[in-house]
């Protein structure tokens, strides 16, 4: 193996190694520092796809169910994410609007789309779609940027902060939320990039 495109750089360390195939359900580690390469799961493209359409459709339930309940001095105010969106469309702050919009709903959306369409084909034993691999790399690139997630956490913070003065009711966009938070660090879980790439470059060529 003289070629450089033969070998792989550990992400944490930079140790070299060797492109090598694994066995199904192995793991391939950093002689170094110990670190992931590789992983082979049994029926990780089909797990990948169906847990994508699961978060596909905790999203759409996300943002149009209510999200919170609010009562405080016989006044009550129910809202969605789709509110919270809305709720600064005008005026100064119609940035945070956008903001919320792009990194709370829109991007988690497409990334969810970008991995159904490069999976699934695959996962059915078709070709990889056209321009699979663009899609997966756009996934890759706004997943920092895909901030479900952050959003839950700073929510669950200000609850802390309302409780005192207010009664607050936690709707069903909530936890439709919280489960698609879950069933993405899942999905990660079954994702091993490496593996990813090399089965697209492989599967593009027939091999």
């Amino acid at each position: 193996m003289d070629s450089s495109s033969s070998l792989i750089v550990c992400p944490e360390c930079d140790a070299l190694h060797y492109d090598q195939d694994i066995p199904a359900d192995s793991i391939g580690r950093c002689m170094r520092c110990g670190t992931v390469l590789a992983a082979q799961h049994a029926g990780a493209m089909t797990r990948i796809t169906m847990l994508a359409l699961a978060a596909l459709v905790l999203m759409v339930a996300a943002i149009f169910f209510p999200f919170l309940d609010l009562r405080s001095h016989g006044l009550e105010h129910r809202a969605s994410i789709l509110d919270a969106i809305l709720a600064f469309s005008r005026g100064p702050m119609i940035m945070l609007s956008i903001a919320v919009a792009v990194l709370i709903v829109a991007l988690p959306v497409l990334r969810l789309l970008a991995l159904v369409y490069v999976f699934a084909p695959m996962a059915l034993g078709w070709h990889p779609a056209r321009h699979a691999k663009a899609a997966f790399r756009f996934a890759e690139q706004v997943k920092p940027w895909s901030m479900a997630e952050i959003f839950i956490i700073g929510v669950a913070v200000a609850l802390v902060k309302v409780a005192g003065i207010a009664k607050v009711e936690i709707g069903p966009a909530f936890w439709a939320l919280a489960a698609l938070v879950l069933i993405t660090v899942l999905k990660d879980t079954f994702m091993c990039r490496f593996t990813v790439w090399k089965t697209l470059a492989r599967r593009n060529t027939g091999s």
